[in-house]
């Protein structure tokens, strides 16, 4: 049995940082993500319409801009400046939030949109670059790394609800601001340790690597004031995210026809079939802080064990199973594959899918079960939480790893941001789903349980046929997604 220094000595550097890193960047886009539709109805007094239209596009933006991260990154700054340069606008991003006006709202959100849409792929980039393609701690790296972002979640969703008893946001803000500023001061403390290792920026003279910087700047300060712009009109920024997702879908396509590489090719085909799949599923996940939210404030019984549960409470069932979750399903996928147990990347997907079209379908039965005033018991909606969460475990660190299997080199970059591109089209559909949730009339939920309960029927019925159609592609997709050490025998014997 290897001793826990050996075991410890076997892991790539960095990726202990990486964890600590990653668990304080988020804190500052948990406060926003679990509060941002509360805090625009009750303290902007804005309407559930367009609260909810608004999470969507913030939505939109940050996992969109991931796209451009990954190319920004590689290419221009090097991810872990363009990184720093994030964290350093999400930090004046939720400073001027916590000035509470409407107006510096769209500016702050102009700000941290641009900072963490830009940086979460560079973090991404910066672990992946750790392991070689066929690697099979990648994996085990990313679900750890989840359980940290995680962690960070649940510091964030806590300190949100404990604010929000109090509706104290210029507080909350500020404690946003504060755990930003740590990620870069932990940053700067591994600078040598979290260094890229392998991206067409390191190809580039001393010379063009200067420009290349100055340009990456440039573009960075260039972004928040058209961010700004587009989020002044919701509908119209949706329909345009929408087009260009569709556009870098088209050219990911062209990319994989062209390409030469028959495994390679075989590998792209394989990554853009998983994509459709998992736009289904984080189209329904994306609706926690939107649509579900308001249903658990207005429409659920938000007591547990005598104290009542401040809304982003109800997001921490995510984070709990989540980091627990992570590390167990690392450690049992190994034993399995140890044992023979064939466990892909198709199998998992199809299981996400299965499980949060059951979390939603949860969510009906536990209408019916409501009292007198249409309020449903909170065991319904922690259950439909946590069947949620084991779906993500199953395609979030799962996906984020597959990028490094499936990718090819010089594709990766544009590959795990497109990955991402995907979560923020799903959030403007999550946007879409919830401007369908009814405005709160009267004194009871009885007026919208039987809306809410025919729109999360078809929600969940729709992700159990979008499984379903996955699994019977299983053997396809066994077929395309082939392994470089599986390949070599052949091509050494028809040398």
């Amino acid at each position: 049995m290897p001793t826990l220094k050996e075991r410890l000595a076997k892991i790539p550097e960095a990726t202990a940082a990486l964890f600590f890193i990653q668990m304080f960047s988020t804190l500052g886009f948990a406060v926003l993500y679990s509060t941002l539709v509360l805090y625009t109805t009750k303290h902007l007094n804005f309407s559930a319409k367009d609260a909810t239209a608004i999470m969507g596009v913030f939505g939109a933006f940050n996992y969109g801009l991931h796209l451009f991260g990954g190319y920004l990154g590689g290419r221009f700054l090097s991810n872990r400046n363009l990184f720093v340069g994030g964290m350093a606008l999400q930090v004046i991003g939720c400073a001027f939030i916590a000035l509470g006006s409407a107006a510096s709202m769209y500016w702050g959100l102009a700000f941290f949109l641009t900072g963490s849409g830009l940086n979460v792929t560079c973090l991404n980039m910066m672990l992946t670059q750790r392991f070689s393609p066929s690697d099979d701690r990648r994996e085990s790296a990313f679900l750890w790394n989840y359980a940290g972002m995680n962690i960070g979640f649940f510091i964030g969703f806590a300190v949100a609800g404990y604010f929000q008893q109090t509706e104290s946001y210029a507080r909350l803000f500020t404690f946003a601001t504060i755990g930003n500023f740590l990620a870069i001061v932990l940053t700067f403390t591994n600078w040598k340790a979290v260094r890229d290792l392998d991206t067409p920026l390191l190809a580039a003279t001393a010379k063009q690597f200067r420009t290349r910087c100055a340009i990456g700047i440039a573009i960075l300060l260039a972004v928040p004031p058209v961010v700004w712009v587009l989020l002044q009109h919701t509908a119209s920024t949706g329909i345009l995210m929408k087009i260009v997702s569709a556009g870098v879908a088209l050219s990911l396509v062209w990319l994989t026809v062209r390409h030469p590489d028959r495994r390679e090719k075989n590998n792209m085909w394989a990554y853009l079939i998983l994509t459709m799949g998992s736009l289904v599923f984080w189209s329904l996940y994306q609706m926690a802080p939107s649509g579900l939210q308001l249903f658990a404030v207005n429409n659920v019984r938000l007591h547990a064990f005598g104290h009542e549960i401040a809304p982003q409470w109800v997001q921490n069932i995510n984070t709990v199973v989540v980091v627990i979750g992570g590390p167990i399903l690392a450690a049992w996928f190994a034993k399995l594959r140890a044992r023979g147990w064939k466990v892909d990347i198709p199998q998992q997907f199809t299981a996400s899918l299965f499980l949060m079209g059951l979390g939603f379908l949860v969510l009906p039965v536990g209408i019916m079960l409501a009292d007198a005033t249409g309020r449903s018991p909170f065991v319904w909606l922690f259950l439909s939480y946590v069947l949620q969460s084991i779906g993500e475990l199953l395609i979030s660190p799962i996906g984020y790893a597959m990028i490094g299997k499936l990718a090819p080199a010089k594709y990766q970059g544009v590959m795990m941001g497109s990955w991402m591109l995907v979560t923020g089209l799903a959030s403007l559909f999550a946007g879409d789903f919830s401007g369908m949730v009814p405005e709160p009339t009267g004194s009871t939920a009885l007026t919208t349980n039987h809306d809410y309960a025919s729109l999360f029927a078809k929600l969940g019925w729709g992700s159990v046929v979008a499984g379903a159609i996955l699994m019977l592609l299983i053997p396809l997709l066994r077929r395309l997604i082939q392994d470089l050490a599986t390949e070599a025998p052949d091509k050494k014997s028809a040398a």
